[in-house]
């Protein structure tokens, strides 16, 4: 089996392949305190609760965009695993053409996302990741990576708000049933949830127009931690891909196992 691992700001997502077929995913927090020792423990917990065998992990393949997670993990899975790992960076084929300034400032997850995009619904596309940051990638019809826009994200908001305000109290992030808040944790959460669909379209819309399609011609994929609650009621959000950057990985792992 193939062991993908993403490493985000705030979760690591990670999952296993037997062969082309997800049959098992994870969420742990970030924590770059954590050593490889414990992450490799941790691991170990997880694979022994669901009945695998270490011996069963043929590869290991890793995404991050905590260059001190990536090798806390990278160590971890020599140690622990005995598989040295694919690290998603510079050199590493992908099979896409990154149209950017400087292609090695795309991070990581924007780039396997683009790649398992393109694969799964072809082109043009964009992408758009909730996550600690809101990214925003554009795949063309050839599949070239075409750049984006990054924000951010809809938990760092409602934690400034919190912290930056005297009165203000910390919400739960869930869509109230109506726009019009009669009370302050209501209003709080409609300026963030509906605030936050409304720059989504905005995003979205600037885009397609600056791409000069149409929009029937251009599909728009999320995926991402809060992607369901703001795709709900967006306008051109009509897919919603929780495994994209999982099934990514799987994707550049194929392009490169041969190396």
């Amino acid at each position: 089996m193939l062991l993908v691992i993403d490493v985000g700001n705030t979760n690591i997502v990670f999952g296993l392949f037997r062969d082309k077929e997800l049959v098992f995913d994870w969420r742990i927090a970030s924590d770059v305190g954590r050593t490889s020792d414990e992450y490799g423990l941790l691991f170990d917990q997880v694979f022994n609760h669901n009945k695998i065998s270490i011996d069963d992990i043929g590869d290991v393949i890793i995404s991050s965009v905590v260059p001190t997670l990536m090798h806390t993990l990278s160590a971890s899975a020599v140690k622990y695993l005995n598989r040295q790992p694919i690290i998603v960076e510079p050199g590493v084929k992908t099979g896409m053409n990154i149209n950017y300034d400087n292609p090695k400032e795309v991070g990581a997850d924007r780039i396997v996302n683009a790649v398992a995009a393109f694969e799964k619904y072809g082109g043009p596309v964009i992408i758009v990741d909730f996550g600690t940051a809101n990214t925003f990638c554009y795949v063309n019809k050839e599949g070239d990576y075409c750049g984006g826009i990054i924000s951010p994200g809809i938990k760092i908001s409602a934690e400034a708000l919190f912290l930056k305000t005297a009165k203000l109290p910390k919400v739960e992030l869930v869509k109230p049933d109506n726009i019009i808040g009669k009370n302050t944790v209501n209003s709080i959460q409609s300026g963030l949830v509906f605030g936050y669909i409304g720059m989504v379209d905005f995003i979205i819309e600037r885009m397609i127009h600056e791409i000069g399609c149409d929009e029937k011609e251009i599909k728009v994929v999320a995926t991402g931690g809060f992607s369901t609650l703001i795709s709900s009621e967006s306008k051109y959000i009509k897919v919603i891909d929780k495994m994209l950057t999982l099934d990514g990985l799987q994707i550049v792992y194929e392009r490169n196992k041969s190396k």
